[in-house]
This record gives C-alpha cells, structure tokens and sequence, in this order.
C-alpha cells in the first residue's frame, strides 16, 4: 500500500479496501446462518436456497448497468449507493428475521419478507465494486496499476473467509441468530460515513472503468480484469467476439461445468451438517459449525490462488484438469462424511479444487484472444461466474433433499466430465489476430 500511497492516500485506499472486504463478508456471513435460521422456522431447505438464489439472479443482471453509471454519475456515489443497499437489506432482512423467530411473523411471511429485502442487496450491493476498481484505475500510475487493482479486489476475497469466520461471534442474547445481519448493517454503516468524510470525490487523472464483480460466494475471488488502456474507439471498429468463437468456446464451456459443481456444493454444505450431525433441533449450534466449515474451504481456495498457483507456475489447462479432479475427490469425501472432521476435510479439499479450477478457467480464456478482446472475455466470465448461483444451488438442494449422495455425484460428475472432456478439447492455441 505504501507504493500506492503516491496516487492514493493510505487512509483512502483502507476505506476502499473497507468496502469491498464488507460487501463480500457479509454475503457469506448471512450464507452460514441462513441453513439454521430456516431450520429454525421450518422452511422447506429449497425456498432457504432459493432466497440467495435471487439475490444472484438480480446482481448479474444489475452489475453491467452500475458499471456503466459509475462513469455517468461519478465512482464515489456509486460506491455510496451501493454501500446503502447493502446496508438496508442487512438490517431490514435481519429484523424480518428476529420478527419471524420471535414468532410475531408467521414463518411463511417471514422467508417472504426477507426474499423481498434481499432485492436491496442483490439490486444495489452491485453498484460498490465495480465503482471502487475504477475510482482505483482512474487515480493511479499505470505502473502501479495492477499492485492497486489486486488490492482492492484481493479484499473482495478476503471478504468471504472473514465472513463465515466472525458471524458465529455475533449470535447475541436478544437477537439471536439474526444478529450477524444487523451487526453487518451497523459496521456497513460506519463504512459508509467514513466514505463520505474521507473520500473526496475529485476529478480522475485517467479514464477507467471497473470490471464487473461475481456475487460473493464463500471463496470466490475476483479474477475478471478488464484492460483499462483499450482505445474504445478503436475498439469498437472491430468485429465483437462471440459466445461461439471457437477460441474461447471450450474455456466458457469449462467455467460453465466447474461453475455449477462449485455452487452447488455451497448451497448445500448448510443442511449437510444439519443432517449428519443431527443439529436440525440446535440452529445455534449449527450456524457456529457451518461458520467454521465455510471459513476452512474459503481458505484453501484462497492457499490455491494465493500460494499454489503463482508457486508452481501451472498453465490454464494444468490448473484446470488439476483443480477439477481434486474437486470431485473432495466432493465425494463431504458426500460420505459422517463426522465433522471428515466434512471440513472434504470440503477443504473440493475448495482448494475449485480454487484451482477458477483462476485456471478465468486465465485460459484471457489468454485465448488478443489485447482488444479483454473486456470483452472479461464480460463473459462474469456472467459465467455469476450464472452459476442462480438456479444451481436450489438444483443442488432439491437433489439433496431425494438423496445426499445423488446431489454429490452429479456435482463430482460434473467436475470429472470436465476432466474427461477437458483433456482433449482445453488447448492454449495462440490467439488469432482478428
């Protein structure tokens, strides 16, 4: 941060670094008690499931018009607008919560209410990164570009482990289980008001504007860049590349298939440790368990993008294959584990897997087509990674809930059909010049 510091001031960068890292954590905070909270008001497991899916719906399909807007109506108000979406629908989703588990609100009415308040996150919660990359963009050295970038969307990952790990700590007396969410809102709130006091929203030095960010999940980082020194006009002479451009057809086709294994098994580890270790009658006790399983596959995806793959230096295609067969290794382990133990484990290992496989995936398509093509295959990764958390994780759920082991075998097979199919089609061609 110190290097950064010559463009943008330590104070600002940290306030920067704030929103992200809090619009992330919250999301996987709310992910680790949701399971509980609706076991807690005996709400069919899908409809819990069905409620983030939502909110994923409505990010990708918000997320491109705030990045727009952030050029139209200046970086700092969207960060602004987006921090209060966040905030609103944490606090009001929380209430709704404490209401309906206090009985004042029938349990129906209650799941109701928040889906509606989830709208607030899913809807404006996308505005804050794309306006925080490019208000970093437009304010630094091209030289300091990257360190700056990597920053702030390093918080973003950071973000999902912090999340599960504080949430069990903020299960308070009076509010219950509904407490991390109104803890979040108030320390949204702060984040907010030093946004406004520290961030001065003055002319950019350069024209930037910010990548389109995934939807929080436990462990996803943000991969996507988009080339901030593209000529726009130049740009838009040529021939736009296409979902079908046989470059990067099998890279999106591999995002796709690890895509869905990875949401899936997200959407369901919450009421597979409901069920194997028999807490559906103690929500308490399982949100603090399903804290501390999140937390441990948030970090070994991280230990993959942040050690293991600058360490060992894999091609794309390596890092696929690799991350996806140990993803469906770990993704059987958590389907036959029966204690806690042998599930964090399991999900461990199917998190280092898909830790791989993402940055893998993202790298391979980048590299597939030339320099004027960035922001465009940076476009079609985010949706990728964004349209995975729509429907899968209810699918994930619904399958679980016919059998466990028939739900964790279709996300294995989608991660060995990878591997299988990925061996010959994946291949790092250089990229054509049209």
């Amino acid at each position: 941060m110190t290097a950064i510091s010559r463009s943008i001031p330590n104070d600002r960068m940290a306030v920067l670094f704030a929103i992200m890292l809090v619009a992330a954590a919250g999301n996987t905070a709310m992910q680790s008690i949701l399971p509980a909270i609706g076991a807690k008001l005996h709400i069919p497991d899908v409809w819990v499931s069905l409620a983030f899916s939502w909110s994923a719906l409505l990010w990708v399909l918000t997320a491109p018009h705030w990045a727009r807007q952030s050029d139209k109506r200046g970086r700092k108000a969207l960060m602004a607008l987006g921090m209060a979406g966040f905030i609103s629908s944490m606090a009001l989703c929380g209430l709704t919560l404490w209401a309906g588990l206090s009985g004042l609100i029938a349990s129906g009415a209650t799941f109701i209410i928040f889906a509606l308040f989830r709208s607030l996150y899913g809807g404006f919660g996308s505005a804050s990164p794309p306006a925080v990359q490019a208000y970093v963009a437009a304010r630094t050295e091209p030289e300091e570009r990257t360190q700056a970038l990597s920053l702030v969307s390093s918080s973003f990952g950071l973000g999902t482990v912090i999340g599960p790990a504080i949430a069990p700590f903020f299960i308070l007396p009076i509010v219950g289980l509904s407490g991390p969410l109104l803890v979040f809102a108030l320390i949204g709130l702060i984040v907010l008001i030093t946004l406004r006091w520290r961030l001065p929203n003055d002319m950019p030095r350069f024209a930037a504007r910010g990548s389109i960010a995934p939807y929080p999940a436990s462990g996803l980082g943000t991969d996507a860049r988009r080339d901030e020194d593209e000529d726009e006009s130049d740009a838009a002479l040529r021939p736009p590349l296409q979902w079908s451009d046989r470059r990067v057809r099998p890279w999106m086709l591999a995002g796709l298939l690890g895509g869905q294994s990875q949401a899936m098994m997200l959407g369901v580890i919450g009421f597979l440790i409901l069920d194997r270790l028999n807490l559906r009658t103690n929500p308490d006790e399982a949100a603090a368990i399903t804290g501390i399983v999140l937390m441990a596959g948030a970090f070994a995806t991280l230990l993959a993008q942040w050690g293991l793959i600058p360490l060992l230096k894999m091609t794309p295609r390596a890092t696929v294959l690799a991350g996806a067969a140990l993803g469906a290794a770990g993704t059987v382990m958590t389907g036959l584990a029966q204690d806690l133990h042998a599930i964090v484990i399991g999900f461990a290992a199917a998190s280092l897997g898909f830790g791989l496989f993402r940055p893998g995936f993202t790298a391979g398509a980048s590299l597939a087509v030339t320099g004027h093509h960035q922001g465009a295959v940076a476009g079609m990764t985010a949706s990728i990674n964004g349209s995975a958390y729509i429907v899968s994780p209810a699918i994930g759920v619904l399958l679980y809930n016919w059998h466990a082991m028939v739900a964790y075998g279709v996300m294995a097979g989608f991660c060995a059909w990878l591997v299988v199919w990925g061996w010959s089609a994946l291949r790092q061609d250089p990229p054509l010049s049209t």
